[in-house]
């Protein structure tokens, strides 16, 4: 199996999970915000440029040669860079989708809102 497989199997998650929070939260406050998903896509992949070219130019990571494409940044193969934007993309999502029912759980339903109570 080379990484792209892999690869794709854990993409092709990520964006079953990001159209079920985009059908499921369409009309929701809890929206998936692009703009500060792209900042952190953005940084996350230059992150992920800088330390990969570190961890494989000392000897901490090597990659079996018949299993890559062959394009690289740096000495990174571009297969690596896949995780970083499945983790960006991916967890926005899990958390449109179960990070807001936790705010509308029992504290509201008992009519308990940030700090404040019924039985003042």
């Amino acid at each position: 199996m080379t990484y792209w497989v892999l690869n794709a199997i854990f993409l092709g998650v990520v964006a079953i999970v990001l159209g079920v929070a985009a059908l499921v939260r369409r009309q929701s406050p809890e929206r998936l915000h692009w703009p500060a998903i792209g900042v952190t896509a953005a940084i996350l992949l230059v992150m992920t440029a800088v330390f990969d070219n570190v961890m494989i130019g000392i000897g901490l990571v090597a990659y079996n040669e018949a299993l890559i494409s062959g394009a690289f940044i740096g000495i990174a193969p571009l297969e690596d860079f896949a995780y970083a934007v499945a983790a960006v993309v991916g967890l926005p999502s899990l958390w449109a989708l179960l990070g807001s029912s936790r705010a509308r759980g029992p504290s509201r339903a008992h009519g308990v809102a940030r700090g404040r109570s019924d039985h003042a």
